[in-house]
């Protein structure tokens, strides 16, 4: 009789910390819900009092609009293969320098991280006015290739760095120790041990990698020159307007709707792999 009560106990506070924790999670939806009922809604309904979350008229033919007004397609692709690229770049920078501070001795070495985190400290709308001097004397505003440029070695990597040294000083020393045994250099180390062990900190240092450079809006704006068939698409959420210039809130719900799902995908996929690997990177100091 015992067992059976302990075997029809309720487990409340299971059910009320569920409970706590989905009320947490509701203001965070309702953005992304309210987000889409607009998306379908005639522009007309956006305004009616009171809000309609639910749409009363459904209409689809806004999601074609996008890209009927305005070249998103090709900007669409612009932000793919720009985090695409950034992405690719910041592994082959941010991976080996985060083994290097993290394994390598080397003078100065203690003051190499501190620095590069300080430069975290400076907004972007500072450091853009340098970067734009220098890419402009190189011929290469106008292009997107200050876009790639910036994303691989600017404050994204700086923290892709930082993510992969805390990984690798995760790692037992004997690892090392035994690659060195059998005759492996540096370079060996890390490419036959390090790496292959540093898969779940890579999707995580990918992922936060994407995200920076598909949500950037200042330097594809400023590199770019607002060049339609170069921008991104945050950039282009702002070319969804009537000729007043007063926005379309239809379409620019929309045209996010669209722009997250590869965000979501990503996260979905790799989303094991991204806990474990911030996990591990803050395991040792």
């Amino acid at each position: 009789m015992r067992v059976a009560n302990l075997q029809l106990r309720i487990p409340f506070g299971r059910i009320a910390a569920g409970t706590v924790l989905m009320l947490g999670v509701l203001p965070l939806l309702l953005p992304l819900v309210w987000m889409v009922s607009t998306s379908v809604k005639p522009e007309f309904d956006v305004f009616l009092n009171p809000p309609q979350l639910i749409p009363v008229r459904v209409r689809w033919q806004n999601y074609v609009d996008v890209f009927v007004q305005t070249a998103y397609a090709r900007q669409y692709l612009n932000s793919i293969y720009i985090a695409a690229l950034t992405v690719a770049g910041t592994v082959c920078v941010s991976a080996p320098a985060g083994y290097a501070l993290a394994r390598l001795r080397f003078p100065g070495h203690a003051f190499v991280l501190p620095v590069l985190l300080s430069a975290l400290l400076l907004p972007n709308e500072i450091l853009i006015v340098p970067q734009y001097a220098f890419m402009s004397q190189l011929g290469l505003i106008g292009t997107q290739v200050p876009v790639v440029l910036e994303g691989v070695f600017g404050a994204p990597a700086v923290i892709a760095t930082f993510l992969m040294r805390q990984f690798f000083l995760s790692l037992p020393k004997d690892l090392e120790d035994a690659g060195r045994v059998d005759g492996l250099s540096h370079f060996g180390v890390f490419f036959r041990i390090g790496l292959p062990l540093a898969g779940s900190a890579l999707a995580t240092m990918a992922l936060l990698t994407f995200l920076a450079s598909w949500n950037a809006y200042l330097e594809p704006l400023v590199f770019t020159s607002g060049i339609r068939d170069l921008i991104t698409l945050p950039v282009a959420l702002n070319s969804f307007t009537n000729i007043d210039g007063t926005p379309q809130y239809t379409l620019q719900m929309a045209a996010t709707t669209l722009s997250i799902l590869p965000i979501a995908i990503v996260f979905l996929l790799a989303q094991r792999h991204i806990v474990e690997g911030i996990a591990r990177s803050g395991l040792k100091a």
